[in-house]
C-alpha cells in the first residue's frame, strides 16, 4: 500500500509540472504573436569584420530575410481532392486547378503567422504534384506547360533583398552564417516540382520553348545573386537542365553569364552565385567540340583569368581552377597565355591567396605538354624561387611540394640545365637561414634530387653561388672602407667637435641646415693674397649629421650580406680606425688651443656653405667641395 501511494504522489507531481510547462508554452506563443506584428529584420552593420568598432554583436544561429513578393489579395484556398483518387478523365483538369491554386503568393515577413491554414493547403498541393510527376507517366500534356511555367515564374521571379554582406566584405562560409529565405518552405517545393517537370520523360522541349524563352532565362540568371545557398543549388541544376534541353538558348545563356562575370570583375566585385555559375560552366566546357571556337578562347583570357584578382577568390577558386584545367585539356596551346595570366595576377602580400595560386598551378602542370612546359619554365621557376624564399612557411612549403610530384619531376629532369641555376640560390640560402625546420627538410630533399639528376651541374652552381657571395663580401668591405675614409675626413675638421656639440639634441636632417656668421663687409674689403701655406681645407662631416634615409640605406646594405666571417676580415680596419681617432683627438686639442689664442683677432670670420668641405683661399671667396653633410669655412 505505501508503494502505491508513492506512485500516486509522483503521478500527481508529474501532472502538475506538465500543466505548468503547457501554461508557459501558451504564454510564450501569445507573446510571439503580439510581438510578430511589430517585428523588424535586424539591421546589418555597415562594416563587417573582426575588427569593427562599436559594441560586439552576438551572431544568431540563422539569419532570415525574404524577397519582395507580390502578395496575392485573395489568399483563401480550398483543399482539393487528391490526384490519385480522381478519375482518369478528370486528372488533367484537377492538375491544372492545383497549378493555378499554387500561384497564390503568401507573406512570410511582415506577418509570418498569418494564413497558416491556407499556407498549409498550398504546401500540400505542391508536395502532391511533385510526387505525382515523379512516379507517373503521361501526366504532362500540352495544356500543362503554360500553367506549370507560369506558376514557377510567379513564385520565384522577384526582387532580391539588399545584401547583408556590404561591398568589400568577404563572405567566409566557415564563419559567416548565410541569409536564408523566409519563404523557403514553399519555394523549395516549387523548385523541386519544376526540376521534376524538366527531367520527366514526357517533357517535350519543342512545346516548352514557346514559354521558356530568353526573357525567362534572364530572370532565372538574376536569381543567382540570392544569398540563400539552398536556392542557388536548385538554380544551378535547373539552369543546367535548360542548357542541355534547349539548344537555341545556349549562346544566350553563355552571353549573359559572361555579362555577370564582367560586372563582377570590373565593377562591383560582389555577387553570390559566382561559384555556382562556374560549376555550370565547368560541365559546359567539358562538352566543347574541338577545335575550340574563338569565342571560347576569348572567354578564357578575358573572363576566367581576370577572375583571379577578385578579393573573394576563396569562395569560388576550386570551380575556377577546374574550368581552367578543362580548357587546357581541350587545347594545350593555351597553356602559355594561362600561366602568364596567373603570374600577372599573382598576389603580392596575401599569403593564403598565394597558396591557392600554387595549388592551381600544380593542377595545370599535371596536364601540361612537355613542349608547352619549355615555353613557360623560365618565368615559372623564377616565381617558384621567390615562393621558396617566402617567410610565410605555408607558401614555401607548398612550393617545395612540387618536388614530390613525379610528373613535374620528369619535366624538371629534362630541363635541369635551365631550371637549376634559377632555383639554386633560393634553395641554398634558405637551407640555412629559414626559420622553419620543416622547410629545411623539404629543401634538403629538393637539393638531393638535383644532385642525383645532375651532380656536376649542382657542383658548378654551388661554386658560382659561393663566388657571388664572396664578391658581395668584397663590395661590402669596400663600402666600409669608403665610409671609414669619410669618417676620418670629418674628424680632421677642427670644428667637428664644436659642430657635434652644437647639433646635440637636433635631428640629423636638421643639422645640415645650421648656419654660421657671415663675414662682415670690412673683412671682404681687406683683400690680399694668401700663401699656399695658409691654405686650409676643413671638412665638417660628422657621422651624426647623416640623414635618416642614408642611415637606413647603409643598414639595409649591411644587414642583408653581413655574416659572422666578416668580423675577422674587418678587424685590421677597426684597429686603424681607433688609431686615427686618437690622432684626431690630439689634433682637436691643438685646434681648441689655437682657437682660444686667435679669438681676439677681428680679422677671423666664419663662413658657412651647404654641401660639403670648403676650400678657402681668401676671406672674400670660398670654394665648396661636396660631401654628405654640412660644410663650414674657416679663415686663419
Amino acid at each position: 500500500m505505501p508503494i502505491s501511494k508513492g506512485k500516486k504522489d509522483k503521478d500527481k507531481s508529474g501532472k502538475a509540472t506538465n500543466s505548468n510547462k503547457k501554461e508557459k508554452e501558451e504564454e510564450e506563443k501569445k507573446a510571439r504573436v503580439t510581438s510578430s506584428s511589430s517585428a523588424v529584420p535586424p539591421v546589418t552593420p555597415l562594416t563587417k569584420g573582426k575588427y569593427a568598432q562599436g559594441p560586439m554583436v552576438v551572431k544568431k544561429d540563422r539569419r532570415q530575410s525574404s524577397s519582395r513578393f507580390n502578395v496575392s489579395k485573395n489568399r483563401e484556398l480550398v483543399k482539393m481532392p487528391a490526384l490519385k483518387d480522381a478519375p482518369p478523365d478528370q486528372v488533367e483538369g484537377l492538375f491544372t486547378k492545383k497549378l493555378q491554386q499554387c500561384c497564390v503568393v503568401f507573406d512570410f515577413v511582415s506577418d509570418p503567422l498569418s494564413d497558416l491554414k491556407w499556407k498549409e493547403v498550398k504546401r500540400g498541393a505542391l508536395d502532391e504534384m511533385v510526387e505525382y510527376v515523379t512516379h507517373n507517366r503521361g501526366v504532362i500534356t500540352e495544356s500543362i506547360y503554360p500553367e506549370a511555367i507560369h506558376m514557377f515564374a510567379i513564385n520565384t521571379f522577384r526582387s532580391l533583398p539588399p545584401s547583408s554582406n556590404p561591398a568589400g566584405a568577404e563572405f567566409d562560409p566557415e564563419e559567416d552564417e548565410p541569409t536564408l529565405e523566409a519563404s523557403w518552405p514553399h519555394i523549395q517545393l516549387i523548385y523541386e516540382f519544376f526540376l521534376r517537370f524538366l527531367e520527366s520523360p514526357d517533357f517535350v522541349p519543342n512545346i516548352a520553348k514557346k514559354f521558356i524563352d530568353q526573357k525567362f532565362v534572364l530572370e532565372l540568371l538574376n536569381l543567382f545573386d540570392s544569398e540563400d545557398p539552398r536556392e542557388r543549388d536548385f538554380l544551378k541544376t535547373t539552369l543546367h537542365r535548360i542548357y542541355g534541353k534547349f539548344l537555341g538558348l545556349r549562346a544566350h545563356i553563355r552571353k549573359h553569364i559572361n555579362n555577370i562575370f564582367y560586372k563582377f570583375i570590373f565593377e562591383s566585385e560582389r555577387h553570390n552565385g559566382i561559384a555556382e555559375l562556374l560549376e555550370i560552366l565547368g560541365s559546359i566546357i567539358n562538352g566543347f567540340a574541338l577545335p575550340l571556337k574563338e569565342e571560347h578562347k576569348i572567354f578564357l583570357v578575358q573572363v576566367l583569368i581576370p577572375l583571379h584578382k577578385a578579393r573573394s577568390l576563396t569562395v569560388y577558386h576550386p570551380q575556377l581552377a577546374y574550368c581552367i584545367v578543362q580548357f587546357l585539356e581541350k587545347d594545350s596551346s593555351l597553356t602559355k597565355s594561362v600561366i602568364e595570366g596567373l603570374l600577372k595576377f599573382w598576389p603580392k602580400v596575401h599569403s593564403p591567396k598565394e597558396v591557392m595560386f600554387l595549388n592551381e598551378l600544380e593542377e595545370i602542370l599535371d596536364v601540361i605538354e612537355p613542349s608547352e612546359f619549355k615555353k613557360i619554365m623560365v618565368p615559372l621557376f623564377k616565381k617558384l624561387a621567390i615562393c621558396v624564399s617566402s617567410a610565410h612557411f605555408q607558401v614555401a612549403e607548398r612550393a617545395l611540394y612540387y618536388w614530390n610530384n613525379e610528373y613535374i619531376l620528369s619535366l624538371v629532369s629534362d630541363n635541369t640545365s635551365v631550371i637549376l641555376p634559377l632555383i639554386f640560390p633560393s634553395l641554398y640560402r634558405n637551407s640555412k637561414s629559414h626559420w622553419n625546420k620543416t622547410i629545411h627538410g623539404l629543401i634538403y630533399n629538393a637539393m638531393k634530387i638535383f644532385m642525383e639528376i645532375d651532380g656536376p651541374l649542382f657542383d658548378d652552381c654551388t661554386q658560382k653561388y659561393k663566388a657571388e657571395k664572396l664578391k658581395e663580401k668584397q663590395n661590402l668591405t669596400e663600402r666600409e672602407e669608403y665610409w671609414l675614409k669619410v669618417h676620418n675626413a670629418a674628424m680632421r675638421n677642427p670644428l667637428a667637435q664644436q659642430y657635434v656639440m652644437s647639433v646635440e639634441g637636433l635631428e640629423c636632417g636638421d643639422a645640415s641646415m645650421m648656419q654660421c656668421d657671415v663675414a662682415s663687409n670690412q673683412q671682404q674689403q681687406q683683400g690680399g693674397a694668401v700663401g699656399e701655406d695658409e691654405l686650409v681645407i676643413i671638412s665638417a662631416v660628422a657621422s651624426s649629421s647623416m640623414t635618416s634615409q642614408q642611415q637606413q640605406q647603409i643598414a639595409m646594405d649591411t644587414d642583408d650580406n653581413q655574416q659572422a666571417e666578416e668580423d675577422d676580415e674587418l678587424q685590421p680596419q677597426l684597429v686603424a680606425k681607433e688609431a686615427n681617432e686618437q690622432k684626431n683627438g690630439q689634433i682637436r686639442n691643438k685646434i681648441r688651443r689655437a682657437g682660444k689664442q686667435d679669438s681676439s683677432n677681428p680679422s677671423q670670420h666664419h663662413h658657412r656653405h651647404h654641401g660639403g668641405g670648403v676650400l678657402c683661399k681668401k676671406p672674400t671667396s670660398c670654394y665648396s667641395i661636396t660631401s654628405s653633410a654640412a660644410a663650414f669655412t674657416f679663415t686663419l
